[in-house]
């Protein structure tokens, strides 16, 4: 409603020495305050805030009337009444300075743009120069208790117990009339004041009197503490006779403020709380409504501290009453008793190191115009005492010590205060005095899913419309969506134009329309409107158009109009406009309609206007646009007048109006969703009684077929009906939605202290006859924490806003400026979710039913699963920790109830562990047994629910029972791959152990390793992920150097109490399911297993190295292991004959014939041969060819640039017929296993023309790409062979080096077969291996054919090292008497005639035995022989002197 922003001002007073500024009044219209000192009368301007005038008392007068102690301005501005200390009343008269003569005004540089427009009209606001003239003194001979200005009179009382009525322009002519306190005579009511008890007055005086113009009564304060209010029978105060009311029960009042807009008075105790009161309409007795006091919940330490309260003061629009009290300290409170902000906690009463201050302790205080500023001033002690320390520490000049200040509280304001039109349904607006603050984001990301609206591009003001802010979209923006409207915590500030604010401060309504988009703002005069599309202001271009209008009934948007209610000064008559946005401001522009009475409020429903007038008649009007004009234009027709003089007393006490499709009888009407659009009632808010008419449907309903459409009749209204009291505001929408009835139809209220309540409607299920005792609609009140200023219907979300507060007080010494003693105010959007008190609600009124339905179109909410814990929490606390026992709990209920939804078990989980435990036992009493929760919540996989269910099972049962539960979820999760759960279960089990044993369970002391999902030691580790073969050293593994075990808690885990039955217990579990993942061949997982729980691998693979690390089918762990690592299968690439090989020509001229490889043989994921002088190297061969070049011959890379690599071109020639015995092609039969490049194989002859070189080096990165799997799959293979290699598994690391085709891998496995260590089953099963795969790929997958075709040394070893165990036939070398040679080097190194050296220079510069390379390829199958077959016969035949990849 309203709050504190930024620092007070402080405004200094030059006053006479030693005196003090004590008391402050305003005039009416809040543009003048009069201060009183002892002797001294001042009067202040309110912006610019400066003294205007002082009127200084002489000394002899002072000695004669006494000090001035009160001031009274009469309603027309033009005196002042001042009372003294010695009973004199002291008439001032205030005179003006003429049109021309200002105090202040403000200057303008030559060449400025701002000159006068019209003559004689001041644009800005000038203090204007005013002065005092004291007329004759009236003696009333008693000490002056209180003033009050009525109309012509004034009304002052005195301590002899007289009520004197003065007239404040004749005092001397016509005398006086003083009316006795005793001859009113007082009673409880109206209606017993015949023959009732009566006060005594005797003796009595009024101390303290406040007129209500509603009430047309005074509510006072007798000095005896007692409260009353007095009436005139008769018409006018001044006529006998008058008759008194007084509150039971009440002696200790202080100090009274009335409020005229909802008839309330509220009276200050000297216990600290304020009593407010209203009188009843029926018996004209005092009724107490609410209490404004500070509650021991919030306020522990000063709550009954306060002492009386001093002052209430009631804001301008009367939504808010600020309180002071003896001790100090300001306190706000909304109409009906919410709280919105108290100086007497937190940062207002606590410095940052703690200690307490004292609180500002208030003289006088008086709201400013428009509620925007609170102008107090301080207590003279406070005061004194500061200057006290000032002047010890000289940290001011001396002068300014000795004067008094006015503090100034800034404060922003909801514009629902006085603007109470509910298009602003889910924006929350609120305006100081120069800025608005806005909730919505920035258009541009609002929108960004509407298209862009036609009329931006064929706009007439191209600045109005850029493309680059799209207008919205009519049909999406009715609804924002959460993002925009809950984004952020921060506001979106507008700075109102300054040029219409310097003429027409303050700002008296401020409206925006749905979409939030648009904002309109109206002062004094005239008004504006701002776009943030466009981030411009619009302003009258005219300012005569703008002076010459006055906003009265409010502004409200309709589309892309700016409805407004404003009186004319020109015609003198009031008038409902409207002005397109996109046009200029100008009443050129504008649809104007005459009205016939003063317009109060002004509201908006689809398109028809409501408005309140002062005749207390209601008018509806229907709005049209017209697009024949060039200039869009709209028209307005009367629809309807309902007058409702017999049952407003006094127009001002309408608070708001509002037309709505609520009806009563909603549940009959459930197939008809389109009356939702239509204006079915009119909702009133009068003085907080919330008043409902609905159209009366009891006539004959036929007319509306037979009447064309134009002249149709409205139905006329029911009588009207109280739904609430206490309402502050209201909101409905005019959105209809299908699925989110129950919240779309709804009548939200704001009630104060009371909270909020809903007026909700009740569905028949399914279509269903509603029960004949089942009610339409069904009230329901809730409370929320903060203070309500819009209303999210979809989202189930309230939006508000709330004061926070910085401490700035560590720079200071103890001098304390202003910046030291308030905190810095900011406002914070805020939010809160209500639907679990909805639905709570609904089910302790036994309507299940409808809490199911409501519920369900709710459950698609972000914060679904809250609300439902919440509804749970508030339950369970209220009925757990009752003292006496309820006969009907809830919470039997609320758990049926959420069994409906999947959420249940995490929801009573969750509860519970916010819950502290003695309620468990209550909880699942309700609920269900937590191992029957468990057990469902492992059936349904949900992992993280059962494990927090342990942890209310480890409180509530034996530990044998949860380590059974443990040990089950353990084995799930390893199962399912949670590492973090099961870290968790690890720690879990170890924590049951060592509770059996009365120890506390261990807590970690390093931070568990994340689950990431690659394996984990791979972290903090420096590894050449590009680590290949060729830059191993010959023979040896120095990974053993680059991988280390983690050395964290996780790796001790296993070494710390080993001979505890825990740990051995935990071991069991993880040792079955590493032996589980190995049968399976899941070596990922297992990787995963091992780095995330710290398993020791190696160790347990050494144990299980003959067992279940023995592979039995190598072909089928190949395949599962190219699925688990997503490793393709290698790929024969099409123009394999033209390998850019490093050197065409061999240096030797005999042999003219290279061997052609694929791009994997060689070139393969990891190993890049390189000819044995270039030394151990990490570059891939297309950078080696770059670092080459010059080395080559120049001669044949004319045709290469900079920029590519050097190659040469590779012949391939035929030396003998046998090849074309057969077609190449035939050797390609393959099956869908295998991943070959599509296209046919061409052979290239020596005069062939040759393949351009970019395409070919474009096929060998691209096959060296396609046969890689993914990096992290790499590094994970490479760290599993390390791992096997160090535990000895060689079967599975020749699996690993197949895979990864390192030959090197191959090599040294297979030569560490040779060592007597290994088990001859272990090299017969490598062998049997080895074999199948090579069976295998001939058939299957002709991709790994050159590799095995590389290794094929390293098999021949093994099978001559063991050819007692293996057949020998197999593996046959080929014809020692072939003169043929075939380089495997993959650079220009030299190929060695056979007979020149028996020893081929191998790849990799390992020296291996000169045994010829037996047929890559099966020769193809003949037509009488079977395919598997094939290899067989070649291998005998050994004739092959050629072999293509």
């Amino acid at each position: 409603m309203y709050f504190l922003t930024g620092w007070p001002r402080r405004l200094l007073c030059p006053l006479r020495s030693e005196e003090e500024p004590f008391y402050i009044q305003p005039s009416f219209q809040r543009f003048y305050f009069a201060v009183l000192s002892e002797t001294q009368l001042s009067i202040w301007f309110s912006r610019p805030s400066v003294l205007i005038v002082s009127y200084i008392e002489s000394a002899k007068a002072a000695a004669q009337f006494g000090f001035y102690q009160k001031a009274e301005w009469k309603s027309d501005d033009s005196m002042i009444a001042v009372a003294t200390a010695k009973g004199y009343i002291l008439l001032f008269d205030v005179l003006g300075g003429g049109d021309d003569k200002y105090l202040y005004e403000p200057v303008y540089p030559k060449g400025s743009p701002r000159v006068k427009v019209t003559p004689g009209f001041k644009e800005e606001q000038c203090a204007p120069a005013l002065s005092l003239e004291m007329k004759k003194p009236v003696d009333l001979e008693a000490p002056i208790t209180s003033l009050q200005s009525l109309q012509e009179d004034l009304l002052v009382c005195t301590a002899d117990g007289y009520l004197h009525v003065l007239h404040w322009d004749g005092i001397g002519s016509n005398g006086r009339k003083a009316i006795c306190l005793t001859t009113i005579p007082f009673s409880l009511d109206l209606q017993s004041a015949r023959g009732g008890p009566s006060l005594d007055l005797e003796g009595v005086y009024i101390h303290c009197m406040e007129y209500c113009v509603t009430l047309d009564g005074f509510a006072v304060v007798l000095s005896d503490g007692r409260l009353g209010f007095i009436t005139p029978l008769s018409s006018t105060i001044t006529a006998d006779p008058l008759q008194g009311v007084w509150a039971a029960d009440v002696t200790d009042g202080t100090c009274v403020a009335v409020n005229n807009k909802y008839r309330l008075m509220a009276f200050g105790c000297a216990s600290g709380s304020v009593l407010v009161y209203m009188i009843d309409t029926t018996t004209g007795s005092m009724q107490l409504s609410h209490k404004l006091e500070l509650t021991p919940k919030h306020y522990p330490d000063i709550y009954n501290k306060t002492g009386p309260v001093k002052f209430i003061c009631w804001s301008p629009d009367y939504s808010v009453a600020m309180v002071t009290w003896e001790c100090g300290g300001l306190s706000l409170w909304s109409v009906f008793g919410a709280h919105l902000i108290c100086t007497l906690g937190e940062d207002f009463a606590y410095r940052s190191d703690g200690t307490k201050k004292d609180p500002i302790k208030i003289s006088s205080m008086s709201w400013g115009a428009e509620g925007y500023h609170l102008w107090v001033l301080p207590y003279k002690q406070d005061r004194k005492r500061q200057e006290e320390q000032q002047e010890v520490e000289m940290v001011e000049p001396p002068h300014s010590c000795l004067q008094a200040g006015i503090l100034q509280f800034h404060f922003i304001k909801s514009a629902l205060t006085v603007n109470p039109c509910t298009s602003n349904q889910e924006q929350v607006l609120l305006h100081g005095e120069d800025r608005l603050y806005l909730t919505c984001g920035d258009p541009t990301q609002v929108h960004s899913t509407s298209d862009s609206h036609p009329h931006t591009h064929l706009h007439p003001h191209p600045h109005d419309g850029s493309p680059l802010h799209h207008p919205p979209n009519p049909d999406s923006s009715l609804s924002q969506g959460l993002s925009t409207l809950l984004g952020h915590r921060h506001w979106h500030v507008v700075q109102i134009h300054s040029t219409y604010l310097e003429s027409n401060w303050p700002i008296r309504f401020s409206a925006i329309d749905t979409t939030g988009q648009c904002m309109a703002v109206a002062g004094r005069r005239g008004f504006a409107h701002y776009s943030l599309f466009t981030r411009k202001w619009k302003l009258f271009g005219n300012i005569t158009q703008e002076q010459n209008m006055m906003v009265t009934g409010g502004l409200a948007w309709w589309n892309d109009f700016v409805v407004v209610a404003c009186y004319n000064f020109t015609d003198q008559q009031e008038q409902l406009r409207l002005y397109q946005r996109s046009s200029n401001l100008d009443n050129a522009f504008a649809s104007v309609t005459k009205l016939h009475a003063d317009t109060l409020l002004l509201n908006v429903f689809r398109d028809m206007v409501i408005l309140f007038r002062a005749d207390c008649s209601i008018c509806l009007y229907s709005i049209e646009k017209r697009n024949d004009s060039p200039n869009p234009s709209a028209i307005v027709e009367l629809l309807q007048e309902v007058s409702m003089s017999r049952y407003i007393p006094h127009p001002a006490l309408v608070v708001s109006v509002t037309l709505t499709s609520v009806r009563t009888e909603t549940g009959i009407t459930l197939k008809a969703p389109q009356q939702a659009c239509m204006a079915e009632s009119i909702m009133l808010n009068l003085a907080g009684q919330l008043i409902m008419l609905q159209r009366d449907r009891s006539g004959p309903q036929v007319r509306e077929k037979e009447t064309p459409a134009n002249n149709k009749k409205l139905l006329p209204f029911c009588p009207p009906v109280v739904l609430a009291q206490c309402v502050e505001n209201v909101w409905t929408t005019c959105r209809s939605n299908r699925k989110k009835r129950h919240l779309l139809e709804a009548l939200w209220l704001s009630c104060g202290e009371a909270g909020m309540k809903v007026w909700l409607p009740l569905f028949p299920r399914d279509h269903r006859k509603p029960h004949s005792f089942l009610s339409r609609r069904i009230m329901l009140p809730f409370h929320i924490n903060i203070y309500p200023l819009a209303v999210l219907f979809e989202d189930a979300l309230v939006l508000g806003a709330t004061n926070e507060t910085v401490l700035y007080d560590g720079l200071q010494g103890s001098s304390e400026p202003l910046e030291a003693l308030f905190p810095y105010c900011t406002v914070e959007r805020t939010s809160q979710i209500y639907l679990h008190h909805i639905l709570r609600q609904l089910l302790v009124r036994n309507l299940g039913e409808q809490a199911l339905m409501l519920a369900q179109s709710c459950a698609s909410l972000p914060y679904f699963p809250h609300v439902m814990e919440l509804m749970v929490h508030v339950v369970l606390e209220e009925e757990a920790t009752s003292r006496e026992p309820i006969p009907d709990p809830l919470l039997p209920t609320v758990a049926k109830f959420i069994t409906e939804f999947p959420l249940f078990l995490q929801t009573i989980v969750h509860c519970a562990r916010k819950t502290e435990y003695a309620l468990w036992n209550y909880l699942f009493a309700a609920v269900g047994n937590p191992k029957d929760l468990f057990e469902e919540c492992l059936m349904a996989q949900d992992l993280d629910t059962a494990a927090s269910y342990l942890i209310i099972l480890q409180n509530m049962e034996v530990p044998a029972v949860s380590r059974q539960h443990a040990t089950l979820l353990f084995n799930t999760a390893l199962e399912q791959g949670k590492w973090d759960l099961c870290r968790h279960m690890i720690r879990f089990l170890k924590a049951i152990g060592s509770g059996e044993m009365e120890t506390p369970p261990p807590t970690p002391t390093t931070q568990e390793p994340s689950s990431t999902g690659g394996f984990e030691f791979f972290r903090n580790r420096s590894i050449s992920l590009s680590q290949s073969a060729d830059s191993i050293t010959t023979g040896k593994f120095n990974l053993q150097k680059t991988f280390s075990m983690p050395t964290g808690s996780s790796a001790k885990v296993y070494s710390r109490d080993v001979e505890c039955a825990e740990n051995m217990y935990i071991d069991m579990m993880l040792w079955r399911h590493a032996r589980h993942l190995l049968e399976q061949v899941r070596l990922r997982d297992l990787g995963c297993f091992s780095a995330q729980l710290g398993f020791e691998l190696i160790g347990w693979l050494c144990r299980e190295r003959n067992r279940v690390a023995h592979i039995d089918d190598f072909v089928s762990a190949l395949k599962k292991l190219h699925k688990d690592f997503l490793w393709p299968f290698p790929v024969i690439p099409v123009g394999s004959f033209n390998s850019p090989l490093k050197n065409g020509r061999c240096r030797t001229g005999d042999t003219r014939l290279l061997k052609s490889q694929s791009a994997d043989s060689l070139l393969n994921s990891d190993m890049d041969t390189a000819p044995p002088q270039t030394g151990p190297t990490n570059q891939t061969w297309l950078d080696r060819l770059g670092q080459r070049a010059k080395e080559m011959d120049t001669a044949s890379s004319a045709h290469s640039n900079q920029h590519s690599p050097q190659t040469h071109d590779a012949f391939l020639s035929l030396l003998t017929s046998k090849v074309e015995e057969y077609s190449i092609g035939s050797a390609t039969d393959l099956t869908e296993t295998s991943s070959v490049v599509d296209g046919d194989w061409t052979m290239v002859d020596e005069n062939s023309s040759t393949l351009s070189l970019s395409q070919a080096e474009l096929e060998h990165i691209s096959m060296e790409l396609a046969n890689k799997g993914p990096h992290k799959s790499q590094v994970q293979l490479r760290y599993l062979l390390h791992v096997f290699m160090e535990a000895g598994c060689l079967e599975w690391c020749i699996v690993i080096g197949l895979i990864l085709r390192d030959a090197n891998v191959i090599k040294q496995v297979i030569a560490f077969l040779d060592s007597p260590e290994v088990p001859p089953e272990t090299v017969q099963s490598v062998q049997n291996g080895l074999l199948a795969v090579d069976t295998w790929a001939s058939s299957d997958c002709l991709g790994y054919k050159p590799f095995l075709n590389l290794i094929q040394p390293q098999l021949q070893q093994l099978l001559d090292s063991s050819s007692e165990q293996v057949q020998p036939e197999a593996f046959q070398p080929a014809s020692q008497s072939s003169k043929l040679g075939v380089a495997e080097g993959l650079g220009g190194a030299a190929v060695p005639r056979p007979e020149d050296s028996r020893g081929v220079a191998a790849p990799l510069g390992l020296g291996l035995p000169s045994i010829e390379p037996a047929g890559g390829f099966p020769r193809p199958p003949s037509e009488d022989c079977p395919p598997e077959q094939t290899e067989e016969q070649g291998e005998e035949e050994g004739t092959y002197d050629c072999t293509l990849s």
